[in-house]
């Protein structure tokens, strides 16, 4: 389903996140500009849109009187500078034109039930292969995990073996060793944050917070 990056109303201008609607039921609204006299008439709009396109969940960030609704989640920039422990670094293999589709499948299933996750469509995939910073992680035959780098930050990670995060994470870093890295993870995600936290990962930013308006 198509995003709305512009969608105006008399009252205002939001951006409109429709792609989820297939496969969570979700959609978020963004809100932009927006007269704020009227500003529940230009979100009864958005609302009224996106259940109209099948939204059966929708969010909306970007304006201070959405602190009425409850809060859903919110976005936490981290950063740190990538530290490897040799002892826990395993085998790369960068995402190729073969393997693309098994990548994308293995992040959708770990970040299904994950806050503000969005899914990759097939689509996306010729952007994965472009940026050149997606890996699988492997140890002795295994498959431990998946991330995506772009530049210094990491934009996906995910392990698919329990217990593994901590070895993706320092073999993901290692390819940045030194380097000061950030990455963006939503607070309801207790355990990425604790092990973030435990690698020297420090909150340097909140981006923004998602509110329940359906």
């Amino acid at each position: 389903m198509r995003d709305f990056p512009i969608f105006t109303t008399e009252y205002g201008v939001s951006s409109l996140v429709l792609k989820e609607i297939p496969y969570r039921n979700e959609a978020y609204i963004r809100i932009r500009d927006v007269q704020e006299a009227f500003f529940d008439d230009h979100l009864a709009e958005c609302v009224s849109f996106c259940r109209m396109c099948g939204a059966e969940r929708i969010y909306a960030e970007g304006n201070g009187k959405l602190e009425r609704y409850p809060l859903y989640t919110a976005v936490y920039r981290m950063t740190d500078t990538a530290r490897s422990d040799d002892e826990k670094i395993a085998s790369l293999f960068p995402v190729t034109e073969e393997t693309v589709g098994k990548w994308r499948q293995i992040y959708n299933e770990a970040m299904r039930t994950v806050d503000n996750a969005g899914t990759l469509e097939s689509r996306e995939e010729k952007q994965i292969l472009e940026s050149g910073g997606a890996y699988f992680v492997h140890k002795a035959g295994e498959l431990l995990g998946i991330f995506w780098l772009e530049d210094n930050k990491l934009l996906a990670v995910a392990a698919v073996k329990k217990g593994a995060g901590e070895t993706v994470m320092h073999t993901m870093m290692s390819l940045l060793e030194g380097e000061t890295m950030e990455l963006e993870v939503a607070s309801t995600n207790h355990r990425a944050i604790r092990l973030y936290e435990k690698l020297g990962f420090v909150k340097t930013a909140e981006i923004s917070r998602w509110y329940r308006v359906l």
